[in-house]
C-alpha cells in the first residue's frame, strides 16, 4: 500500500492512503503540540487492533458475542536498548466461553498480520528519487532466478517475460501498480490483489498454480480491463472529456437518434437486433452512454468485427456496459492467447449458467483420472485436511464444452461453494477450478458462503446468475449434488499442440460457437502503446455471453443516472422549484429507497463521508426538509432509523430531528419546552444542525458542495485522473497514426 505523507505546521504530519487520513503529532514535552498521536503510537495501536481484529473474526464465525471480551496490550521496554521490546497482549475472557474456544482465542491472536510481519523483520530500503510516481513497477520485482524460462499451458511466452512485458507496459502508461495482499492457503494454489496505487478503485485479482501465474493473471487481467475501459464502466468520466474528440476510443462513431427517438440505423446487425429488441420496445435514448451523459451528442458506438464475413458492426457502450460487465475480454501475449482466455470464460459462464439454473448434477472426476494431476490433488487434500469436502465434477456437459468443477463443502456452516473453470486442457481447466475457489479468500471467508436450496425459484432467478459471475456468492440447488449424474464423465481434451497451440485452440472454441449457430463479434485492443506483447481483445457472442438480462437495457439501465446527475451533484444550488421537480422524479422512478446515490448517477463519493453513505431515501428526507415539508420528512425519517446502515453519528443526527420534528407536528407541544434536554441528550452541535436544518439555515446538513465539476470529490478525480492516462495514450497512437 502506498502511503504518501505531507508536511503540515509544527511537527504535524499527514498519512494520505486509499481514502483515508491520519494525522501525527508529538507530545508537547517533545516539542510538539499533542495534538495527535506520534507515529510510535500509531504503530502499538496498530498490533492491539490487528489482535482484536482476529479475535472478533473467530468469534463472530462461531457466534460467541465479544461485548464482555477484553483485551490490552502493554510493551515493555528493556532499560539498556529501547528497540528491544516484548509486547504483551492480554484477554479477558467471560466464564462461560468454552476451553475449546479459550484456546482458539488466543490462536487467533496469533495470525496478527502486524504481529508476523514484525516477528519476521522486514526489510527497510530508504532511497532518494527524481520522482516518487517514477520506477512504478518496483513494486512487483518477484526476483526469479537468473536466466529462468518458465512456461505453462496457454502462455506463449515464459511467464518471466509475461510479466517483465506486461509491467512495462502499465509502468509506461504511468500507472502505479501495487501488490495490496498475497494469499497461499493450500499447496499450490496462489492468489494475490494488485492495484493502482493513486486509484485504488482500479484492481484486480490474479490466481494460479505458483506465485509467478498467478502475477501474470492479475497484470493481465488489469490490462484487459484497462483496454476495455472496464475500471470506468458505469462511472461520469466529466465534462472535459465528454466534450473531447473522442469519449472512449479514436475510433468510435456517435449516432444521432431517428425521429420520435427511433433507433438510428448503422448500429447493431438484424442478428442483433432480433435479440437485443425482439418487441420494438428499444430506443435511442435508452442506449445513451453514462459516461459521458451526453444525449446531445448522440450514441456513442464501438466497431466489432463479426467473425462469420469480417463486416464491421458498431455496438453502443451503453448496451456493453449494462449487459456484458467484464464477460468475454483478455489480454495476452498474443492475440491468439488472448482468444482462447475470451473464449474460454464466455464457455465457463454460460456452461455454468445452464447448469446451476437447470439444477443439473454432474458426474464425479474417477480417482485414477484425479491422480494424474499430483499438484491439484495436493490443494484439493489439503482442503479436506482442513475440514471442506471437495468435489470434483466434469462440467463439459458430456464432453460437449471444456468446463470443469470443484465444489467446496463447509460442514460449520452448510454453505457451500460451486467454482468452475474453463479451458482447452482439462488439466488447466481444473486447475483454473481450484485457484478460483480459493482467490483471495481466507478459510474464515469460507464461512460465509450460502447454503443449498431445493427452491427452484432461489436458483433460477436472474440476480443469482448475477451473484455467481461477481463472486461466487450465488446459490446452489440441492438437485447438484445429486450422485445419478445427468451426463456420463467425458475424459475430454480441445487442446492444440506445437508452436501455434494457442491459434489451433482459439478456432476449436471458434468451432463450437459456430456448430451452435451463434454469431460472434470481436473487438482487438491495441491502442495504448507500448510493448506488442501486451494485446487485449474483446469478444460478444449476443443471446449467449450476457450476464444481465437483456430487458434492463429498457427496464433497469444504467444511463437512468443521466436524469438525476446533473441535480443531484448541484443540490445546493437549486431553487425550490428545482428541488421539487428532482423529488417528483425520483418518486416516479421507482427507485429502491435504499439505492446508493454512488451507484445511482456513477459518482465515486469517499464511503467514509455522508456522500458516500447516502440512499435514495435520504436524499428524498433531506429534499423534503429543505422545502419545509415535514410531515413526510418525518415519515422518511422514521424509515431511516428502523432500516438504514448508516453511521452511529449520522443515526444520531437523524434521532435528534425524529424527536424535533414530533414536537413540530403535534399541535400541542412546544419546542421550547423540549429544547434544553434535547440538547442535553443530542448536545449542541448536533442540535444546531438538526434546528438549523429546520428552519433552513442549514440545507443538506452533511453534504459538502459540490457540481458537475466535482469539486472536492478527491476519490473520484483520482478514478478520472487514472482515466485521462488511456486517453492521452489512444490519442497519441491515433494522431501517429494518421
Amino acid at each position: 500500500m502506498e502511503i504518501k505523507v505531507n508536511f503540515l505546521d509544527k511537527l504535524r504530519l499527514e498519512a494520505k492512503f486509499d481514502d483515508f487520513t491520519v494525522i501525527a503529532d508529538q507530545p508537547i514535552r517533545y516539542k510538539g503540540d499533542g495534538s495527535a498521536p506520534g507515529p510510535f503510537d500509531y504503530f502499538l495501536a496498530s498490533s492491539a487492533l490487528c489482535a482484536a481484529y482476529f479475535v472478533k473474526l473467530y468469534c463472530d464465525t462461531r457466534n460467541i458475542p465479544t461485548e464482555h471480551i477484553r483485551l490490552s496490550q502493554n510493551n515493555i521496554v528493556d532499560p539498556e536498548n529501547r528497540y528491544q521490546q516484548i509486547f504483551k497482549i492480554q484477554v479477558e475472557l467471560p466464564a462461560d466461553i468454552s476451553a475449546k474456544d479459550r484456546l482458539g482465542i488466543l490462536r487467533s491472536i496469533d495470525r496478527c498480520t502486524v504481529k508476523k510481519v514484525v516477528q519476521a523483520g522486514p526489510e527497510f530500503v530508504i532511497e532518494e528519487v527524481d520522482n516518487l510516481d517514477a520506477d512504478a513497477q518496483a513494486l512487483l520485482t518477484l526476483n526469479p532466478a537468473a536466466g529462468a524460462s518458465t512456461y505453462i499451458a496457454g502462455k506463449d511466452l515464459p511467464l518471466e517475460q509475461t510479466i517483465a512485458n506486461m509491467s512495462g507496459f502499465l509502468a509506461g502508461l504511468g500507472i502505479k501498480i501495487e501488490i495490496a495482499s498475497w494469499r497461499n492457503l493450500v499447496p499450490n494454489v496462489w492468489s494475490l490483489h494488485i492495484r493502482d496505487a493513486h486509484s485504488s478503485m482500479c484492481f484486480t485479482n490474479g490466481k494460479g498454480a505458483t506465485k509467478e501465474s498467478a502475477l501474470a493473471s492479475a497484470l493481465g487481467e488489469y490490462i484487459e480491463r484497462l483496454n476495455c475501459n472496464h475500471f470506468y464502466t458505469h462511472q461520469f468520466w466529466g465534462e472535459d472529456i465528454a466534450d473531447a474528440a473522442f469519449v472512449h476510443y479514436p475510433d468510435e462513431r456517435w449516432f444521432k437518434p431517428g425521429r420520435k427517438d427511433a433507433l438510428p440505423a448503422g448500429i447493431l446487425d438484424d442478428y442483433c437486433l432480433q435479440i437485443y429488441n425482439p418487441d420494438g420496445e428499444l430506443r435511442a435514448s435508452h442506449l445513451v452512454d453514462t459516461n459521458s451523459g451526453n444525449a446531445q451528442r448522440g450514441i456513442c458506438s464501438l466497431p466489432f468485427v463479426r467473425r462469420s464475413d469480417g463486416e464491421v458492426v458498431y455496438f453502443p457502450t451503453n448496451l456493453i456496459d449494462n449487459l456484458y460487465l467484464s464477460n468475454g475480454m483478455s489480454a495476452g501475449n498474443t492475440l491468439a492467447e488472448a482468444q482462447v482466455q475470451c473464449l474460454s470464460e464466455i464457455f465457463e459462464r454460460a456452461v455454468k449458467r445452464e447448469i446451476l439454473e437447470g439444477e443439473l448434477a454432474l458426474p464425479d472426476v474417477p480417482p485414477d483420472v484425479l491422480a494424474k494431476y499430483p499438484g491439484i490433488l495436493a490443494g484439493i487434500e489439503a482442503l479436506e485436511r482442513q475440514g471442506f469436502p471437495v468435489l470434483v465434477k466434469d462440467a463439459s456437459l458430456g464432453g460437449e464444452f471444456p468446463v470443469m468443477c470443484v465444489t467446496l463443502m463447509n460442514p460449520r456452516t452448510g454453505g457451500v461453494f460451486a467454482s468452475f473453470g474453463a479451458h482447452p486442457s482439462l488439466e488447466v481447466a481444473l486447475e483454473r477450478s481450484l485457484t478460483e475457489l480459493l482467490q483471495g479468500r481466507s478459510f474464515e471467508g469460507l464461512n460465509d458462503l450460502p447454503r443449498p436450496t431445493f427452491e427452484s425459484n432461489a436458483v433460477t432467478e436472474p440476480n443469482n446468475f448475477v451473484e455467481h459471475f461477481i463472486d461466487s456468492s450465488g446459490v446452489v440447488s440441492w438437485r447438484f449434488f445429486s450422485a445419478k449424474a445427468d451426463y456420463d464423465f467425458v475424459e475430454w481434451d480441445f487442446s492444440g499442440h506445437g508452436e501455434n497451440s494457442n491459434a489451433d485452440e482459439a478456432a476449436t472454441l471458434f468451432g463450437i460457437l459456430e456448430g451452435m449457430g451463434k454469431e460472434v463479434y470481436m473487438a482487438v485492443y491495441d491502442q495504448l502503446g507500448g510493448s506488442s506483447n501486451a494485446i487485449a481483445c474483446r469478444i460478444l457472442v449476443p443471446g449467449y455471453s450476457e450476464i444481465y438480462p437483456v430487458e434492463d437495457l429498457i427496464w433497469d439501465n444504467t444511463n437512468k443516472a443521466l436524469a438525476f446527475r446533473a441535480d443531484i451533484l448541484n443540490l445546493h444550488r437549486l431553487d425550490d422549484a428545482a428541488l421539487a421537480a428532482l423529488l417528483r422524479r425520483l418518486e416516479e422512478s421507482e427507485l429502491d429507497d435504499y439505492t446508493d446515490i454512488i451507484t445511482l448517477i456513477g459518482i465515486e463519493f469517499d464511503e467514509n463521508t455522508d456522500w458516500g453513505q447516502l440512499t435514495v431515501l435520504e436524499l428524498k428526507l433531506l429534499i423534503h426538509l429543505a422545502l419545509k415539508q415535514f410531515a413526510e420528512a418525518h415519515d422518511l425519517v422514521g424509515a431511516f432509523l428502523q432500516y438504514n446502515e448508516n453511521t452511529a453519528e449520522r443515526g444520531l443526527f437523524y434521532q435528534a430531528m425524529h424527536v424535533v420534528l414530533e414536537v413540530l407536528l403535534d399541535d400541542e407541544l412546544e419546542l421550547d419546552d423540549y429544547e434544553a434536554n434535547f440538547r442535553r441528550m443530542y448536545g449542541d452541535p448536533r442540535m444546531d444542525a438538526v434546528l438549523g436544518s429546520v428552519d433552513g439555515s442549514v440545507r443538506f446538513f452533511g453534504l459538502t458542495p459540490t457540481s458537475m465539476k466535482l469539486e472536492g470529490l478527491d476519490r473520484h478525480q483520482r478514478l478520472i485522473d487514472s482515466y485521462k492516462k488511456l486517453h492521452m495514450a489512444r490519442a497519441k497512437v491515433a494522431a501517429s497514426s494518421r
